[in-house]
């Protein structure tokens, strides 16, 4: 699977973090962090928008770091995806995202 392709299936080449990091564009940072803040109702700070993505090697966000619990029960199974799982379909971690997101659902089951 495309290293850009994160533990859950989003791509992360798409993700306006990664694209603020790899240009470091400062805008898009602020842009960013304003609007996570608001969806996640915490407070997200433009230093926080840092990641060259969920599987590659390199800077993440704090989020994607640490906290997220896709990330985190794939590297305890030690697999690279949830695709690898057996229990991906019936999965209550994964699935607000691929339940939702059809490009992230097609990137796991289509690898």
């Amino acid at each position: 699977m495309h290293l850009l392709i994160a533990c859950c299936g989003l791509n992360c080449e798409a993700c306006d973090a990664r694209v603020a990091t790899i240009r470091n564009d400062d805008a898009l940072r602020q842009k960013t962090a304003e609007l996570w803040s608001r969806l996640n109702g915490v407070e997200i700070t433009e230093d926080m928008i840092r990641c060259t993505g969920c599987r590659a090697d390199g800077v993440k966000t704090p989020y994607c770091d640490g906290l997220c619990p896709i990330r985190r029960c794939v590297a305890e199974k030690g697999y690279a995806t949830c695709a690898e799982c057996g229990l991906l379909e019936e999965c209550d971690l994964v699935r607000p995202i691929i339940g939702t997101n059809e490009e992230a659902r097609n990137n796991l089951l289509n690898g």
